[in-house]
């Protein structure tokens, strides 16, 4: 299985390669988890999210951006799909995402699900590499009056250093990197079997080699219902709003390494699914409309392919397509 990543300040994920802040996003399409998907962009990873502030192969700090690669949601995802075999995990067969852009190791001194840190510390995810994505994880301190999951939060030294003033088990989100203030949001519960949201209306975001266990609003890619600032991207476990890292790039066929540096209504394709990428692990392509006799496709060659398997797609997400050039 690949993973995905998030960019800080543009997050990314491990899996499948996103800068992702963690605001909210529309009603969820189903409380179930979107794990069977059709699409394989062509088998790229886009799971890593990454802090928009911080830039990094796994979910990185929305709020730091780094020059290369902006940090929307200092977040960095990268997908779930295999690269080695080209199956997608999650049932996606048409649309390839992106592998992890860094190819490092994950160095963990603690477990992110069992939080077995010391009394008065909790397991947080870091960038340990001086990047803007999330790729460890570290043992840090309770802050003595922590916020919830929902409060206000700030952070030490950037959205990536693992250190805030959030609960055990949550982390500050969608980083400002001028003022290191976010939102606290929740990890996931249980493990990584079975990951448990206690909000029906979110899923587990999984990403940056598991390293970021985000509880996060679902969205609708075809409706973009997410909040100013962020898009609806895809991975492993279904659709969730992740912000925008972009910045000026992000337009169709802008290369791209991370899934949440495309703009609203595009994502993170592999190279070979998009016309004319080359030099770049992947390019910005469209989500498209299964339903419509009318959709058409920006790029040649391409065509529009459901994103899940027939029969796989969880209610809602039955006409989701992307545009890609079958393989």
């Amino acid at each position: 299985m690949r993973t995905s990543s998030i960019l800080h300040g543009g997050f990314v994920v491990t899996s499948v390669t996103l800068l992702l802040i963690g605001a909210g996003c529309g009603e969820p399409k189903s409380n179930d988890n979107p794990t069977s998907t059709t699409v394989d962009p062509s088998d790229s990873d886009p799971g890593t999210e990454s802090d928009p502030g911080t830039d990094s192969a796994e979910e990185t700090d929305p709020t730091q951006t780094t020059d290369s690669e902006t940090d929307p949601t200092n977040a960095s995802m990268t997908t779930a799909a295999d690269s080695s075999t080209g199956d997608d995990p999650s049932g996606a067969s048409s649309a390839a995402f992106i592998v992890d852009p860094d190819g490092a190791g994950v160095s963990n001194e603690c477990d992110i699900w069992a939080q077995d840190c010391m009394k008065g510390e909790k397991c947080m995810p870091w960038d340990n590499a001086g990047g803007s994505s999330w790729n460890a994880t570290r043992c840090s301190p309770v802050d003595e009056n922590p916020g919830e999951p929902g409060d206000a939060c700030t952070v030490e030294g950037s959205g990536v250093s693992g250190i805030d003033d959030c609960a055990l088990a949550s982390m500050c989100w969608n980083v400002n990197g001028e003022t290191n203030m976010g939102v606290c949001v929740g990890f996931c519960e249980g493990n990584e079997a079975n990951p448990i949201c206690p909000d029906p209306e979110q899923g587990c975001s999984i990403t940056n080699n598991g390293v970021l266990i985000l509880c996060l609003p679902f969205c609708d890619p075809l409706l973009q219902d997410c909040a100013e600032g962020e898009a609806c991207y895809p991975e492993p476990n279904g659709f969730f709003c992740s912000p925008d890292a972009g910045g000026e790039e992000g337009a169709f066929g802008d290369p791209c390494e991370y899934l949440n540096v495309c703009d609203p209504g595009l994502w993170c394709a592999d190279a070979t699914s998009v016309p004319d990428c080359a030099g770049s692990t992947g390019c910005c392509s469209e989500y498209c409309d299964t339903s419509d006799p009318d959709a058409m496709c920006m790029g040649v060659g391409q065509m529009c392919t459901p994103f899940y398997e027939e029969g796989q797609a969880p209610p809602g997400y039955e006409t989701v397509g992307v545009c890609v050039i079958p393989q």
